[in-house]
């Protein structure tokens, strides 16, 4: 296709051409070794530098302080829901219903123990951010979802907690810096920013494991992975592969904080013409906006003209903005991979596509 495409699905994510580059040498030739990264043994030295060094990139990205370390699992961040029940939940846990993955997430640890949201935006179909609750002191752990994919809301922000903290941030992580000592835990499915669909990070302080006294299966049991450096069994060697990859561009793009500048520009930009475009409206409330996943509708008088407006964007290379069932309208994902002149883009086409029908 000759078109230039501009990508905003919300996942999995657009990655750099640069490693989807790199991801094809790879997969003829891992390293000159003359073996496929698809067939490559996990127990080789190379593919062990290769582990090593996605572990230092996280480190030294975020900034991760002594006596946290890093994992790579299989199963995405639902499965982390479990995870954390498993290895957390002693007595009670608290969890913010920020949105339908957050919901999902207390449910998990609902099967474990006690569990229940503390606040919740539920009643206004998650369109804000919840925020003022009061945390108690005896719980074994809040948990928060810091960006919400299908409605567009998002806590950029490391809250203060007088309990251990655990954060979901599947599709916000390495957009800003981030306070890794104010987690217990954090974690994600990596197909938002940070890689491909089929493997979850977790960056988990030691010394908040081995609390609870249930039996924890092995296969879900943190310290198991932490002991045996996320190879205790097979790894997804292409997916941590590429991981490793999107993690190099990332530092070469100047890091988190260049990336923080990029993020909150295409924001700046995108929000700009939501609010002053006489078609369109946001769907989240202004001050819990999305600087991931930024949802909108058409504005009042003007809901019959939804379908057009996709026809109009795919006719030049915009592909990926419909909105989730839940919410409806449009959704434009603007992962880190997403480039200004993608976001421009789609502004050009709001608004000549106004102009057009006003």
């Amino acid at each position: 296709m000759d078109k230039k495409l501009h990508v905003f699905y919300a996942g999995p994510c657009l990655l750099p051409q640069e490693v989807y580059d790199q991801t094809c040498e790879a997969i003829k030739d891992f390293k000159g070794t003359g073996v496929s990264v698809l067939s490559i043994s996990h127990r080789t030295k190379e593919w062990e530098a290769v582990m090593e060094e996605t572990r230092q990139l996280w480190k030294e990205l975020l900034s991760i302080p002594d006596g946290y370390e890093v994992v790579f699992l299989g199963g995405g961040a639902s499965l982390q829901f479990l995870y954390v029940a498993m290895n957390f939940l002693e007595h009670k846990a608290a969890y913010v219903d920020s949105g339908t993955w957050a919901h999902k997430a207390l449910k998990e640890a609902q099967g474990l123990g006690e569990a229940y949201a503390i606040a919740s935006s539920k009643e206004k179909n998650y369109t804000y951010y919840p925020k003022g609750f009061d945390i108690p002191s005896d719980l074994d752990y809040l948990h928060i979802t810091t960006n919400n994919t299908i409605y567009g809301t998002e806590l950029r922000e490391d809250i203060d907690s007088p309990v251990p903290l655990i954060a979901d941030m599947s599709s916000d992580i390495m957009t800003r810096p981030v306070d890794v000592s104010k987690y217990a835990m954090i974690y994600g499915g990596s197909q938002k920013n940070v890689g491909p669909a089929g493997v979850a990070f977790a960056i988990i302080r030691k010394d908040a494991l081995g609390k609870v006294s249930r039996y924890i299966p092995t296969m879900l049991d943190y310290r198991v992975h932490i002991e045996k450096g996320s190879m205790f069994n097979t790894p997804p060697v292409i997916n941590i592969y590429i991981m490793n990859r999107t993690l190099n561009w990332v530092k070469e793009m100047g890091g988190i904080k260049a990336i923080q500048k990029r993020t909150e520009d295409k924001a700046k930009l995108l929000y700009g013409e939501i609010d002053e475009n006489p078609l369109f409206k946001g769907v989240a409330e202004k001050d819990s906006r999305s600087f991931m996943n930024v949802t909108f509708v058409m504005n009042e008088g003007y809901e019959n003209l939804a379908d057009d407006f996709l026809a109009f964007s795919k006719e030049r290379g915009i592909v990926g903005i419909k909105g989730h069932r839940s919410v409806g309208g449009f959704r434009a994902s603007i992962y880190n991979a997403c480039s200004l002149e993608d976001v421009q883009a789609l502004t050009e086409a709001m608004h000549d596509f106004a102009k057009l029908k006003k």
